[in-house]
């Protein structure tokens, strides 16, 4: 309840200051299965994925999220795009990475409610519409890094 609550206002920041914000997600695919998150204070399913901490690349921002969103340890990555969103009051970028070589126990951090592999023909219903469109683009061989809206 108390992490929700803090959404709450950080939600009603963004309206008041509209900041840029630049963030990573990693499309985490294996035996034609994509691994995915749901949070403790948002509805529906995500790739892993946050924010990038001063001084980090968007690689290794990336990683550390695998890290702690699924337990995964991460071997090479590829660069999938670059999306723009402007929903809820922001500019948010991200950068979207994909990996097929990595290995997750699906521990997580407190900000996780629950860590899942979803066939990729058969995605969950609420699995969150910029999520789903790159998914679905991955599983349809669309893999040139692209760059456009979320």
């Amino acid at each position: 309840m108390y992490i929700r609550f803090l959404f709450l206002l950080y939600r009603i920041y963004t309206f008041f200051v509209r900041p840029v914000g630049t963030g990573v997600r990693v499309m985490l695919i294996q035996d034609g299965q994509v691994l995915l998150v749901r949070h403790t204070y948002l509805e529906g399913w995500y790739m892993p994925g946050g924010g990038i901490k001063r001084g980090e690349t968007t690689e290794e921002a990336a990683r550390r999220e695998a890290r702690e969103e699924v337990g995964a340890d991460l071997g090479e990555v590829r660069l999938l795009g670059v999306y723009s969103n402007f929903e809820i009051n922001r500019s948010d970028h991200n950068v979207v990475f994909l990996c097929t070589d990595f290995r997750a126990d699906r521990t997580h951090d407190s900000e996780i409610a629950e860590v899942r592999f979803f066939p990729l023909t058969s995605l969950p219903a609420d699995l969150q519409p910029g999520h789903r469109r790159r998914i679905e683009e991955y599983a349809a061989g669309v893999t040139s890094p692209a760059f456009e809206r979320w």
